[in-house]
């Protein structure tokens, strides 16, 4: 186990290191050290790593096989999962469906994308929610059995953060995490390539951007990911695979009032071949976002406009999908006759700053 409070940021850019074995026993003190190390570390940089966080390497590595195995499919089959068929955006999602990020060059990676696993049943699924509902699963040898039980720990785990992270902003337990009840909450399985007639290997291959969510908590084991520090310089993430990065997203900067900091950040093609598990924590679709009362200065007005989970995302989504783009200028023309505004991210506003 490593010390829960080696969480400073070197200059050289190495990221805070928190080991959390002590988030185990929310009785013990050690969950109150390590509930305070977490905080400081999203307050002063809003990315961090992790340790000792109790999700078998065994499962983890199970985890990237069955994203490779379905990734060597034939391109022909993976179209039979394809995103743009779900009607809750689940299923594969092909190199050609590409976010509109202006700084992306030389952008190739394709992804699996799940959420949580509803019953065709469930009444938010019947009534039409774009989030929520069943995954599509392969037709796949053990992919269904492995990848679901990974996003069970990782998002047990996600929990377990945000329940340390209550403590830390002295929060009365369960302000986050009792609205992560039925949450919108997704795991992608990525897999980038860099073309062989790529020449600039430090291209971008997923442009700058926050995450739209609480939280993510990410497993890598390949160079490229790169993270915005305070002074607006791009610093490289460190890789060790007994680590998961984590940072914060939209939704927690919002909801602490600005206190955590969405954090900006990248990935370059600096490997031939790369995967990664991103599991992005989130609220409720219909919980409202807005700051908390107790972490609102007397006298002040919040810092933040209030907005629903649900329709953030949904709007950070077809951003990042064509075929979410497509679907609703379909019905912009069907109902107003009118086309689809460019959609911006107001959290992402630190990137119109100058950055090296």
């Amino acid at each position: 186990m490593r010390n829960p409070n080696e969480n400073n940021v070197a200059a050289e850019g190495i990221l805070p290191l928190i080991s959390v074995q002590g988030l185990r026993d929310q009785s013990s003190p050690q969950f109150l050290n390590t509930a305070h190390a977490i905080g400081e570390a999203a307050r002063s940089f809003g990315f961090f790593r992790i340790c000792d966080h109790g999700i078998d390497g065994g499962l983890i590595e199970a985890t990237y096989k069955a994203a490779a195995g379905f990734f060597a499919l034939p391109e022909k089959t993976k179209r039979r999962y394809y995103i743009g068929n779900s009607s809750n955006h689940r299923g594969y999602v092909p190199f050609t469906e590409k976010g509109d990020y202006p700084d992306e060059v030389n952008r190739s990676y394709e992804a699996f994308d799940l959420g949580l696993d509803l019953p065709c049943g469930d009444p938010d699924y019947l009534a039409g929610n774009q989030l929520l509902g069943p995954n599509v699963w392969p037709v796949l040898s053990g992919f269904q059995k492995t990848v679901s039980e990974y996003y069970s720990k990782v998002s047990a785990l996600g929990r377990l953060v945000c329940s340390a992270l209550e403590l830390h902003l002295r929060l009365p337990a369960g302000t986050m995490t009792d609205n992560m009840s039925k949450p919108i909450s997704q795991l992608r399985l990525l897999h980038y390539v860099r073309q062989a007639a790529t020449k600039d290997c430090k291209s971008v291959n997923m442009g700058a951007h926050t995450d739209y969510e609480c939280l993510t908590l990410l497993h890598t084991r390949n160079k490229g990911l790169q993270v915005m520090t305070t002074d607006n310089h791009w610093i490289d993430v460190p890789v060790d695979p007994n680590v998961l990065v984590v940072n914060i997203g939209d939704m927690l900067e919002a909801w602490s009032n600005g206190a955590f900091r969405s954090t900006p950040h990248r990935v370059l093609n600096l490997s031939p071949e790369r995967y990664s598990l991103p599991y992005f924590v989130a609220a409720n679709h219909d919980t409202l976002i807005k700051p908390f009362p107790q972490l609102v200065p007397t006298d002040e007005k919040p810092r933040y406009e209030p907005f629903f989970a649900g329709e953030h995302l949904e709007r950070m989504l077809v951003r990042d999908f064509p075929y979410l783009r497509d679907r609703l200028q379909s019905k912009a023309h069907e109902f107003r006759k009118g086309a689809v505004a460019p959609v911006q991210n107001p959290f992402e506003g630190r990137l119109n700053q100058n950055v090296s």
